[in-house]
């Protein structure tokens, strides 16, 4: 199950929204306001930081994906030290012979 199918990183008009819309948006505002100024020093300087803002949200929503899908690894190892527990092997060896 990859992360972009996993049922703990939902998928829906808003989300998708705020993962890459946003961060847009407002990496474009900031640029449109630097330029509107006609890029001087403090355009310059509002504009980074806006910018900045943007960079941060995309950041954050990477982080937190990441964050998730380390959680269904861990998930898998529990299921798989449970399945050790109850039969003696692990989940991807062979049955032994009788």
């Amino acid at each position: 199950m990859t992360a972009e199918t996993s049922d703990v990183l939902p998928s829906s008009p808003l989300i998708l929204f705020l993962r890459w819309v946003l961060p847009a948006i407002v990496c474009v505002v900031g640029i449109a306001l630097a330029a509107a100024n006609g890029f001087d020093d403090d355009s310059l300087e509002g504009g980074a930081a806006i910018v900045g803002a943007g960079l941060s949200i995309c950041l954050m929503n990477v982080l937190w994906r990441v964050g998730i899908s380390g959680d269904s690894d861990r998930d898998a190892e529990v299921a798989a030290r449970d399945h050790f527990d109850r039969f003696g092997r692990w989940p991807d060896e062979s049955a032994p012979s009788r």
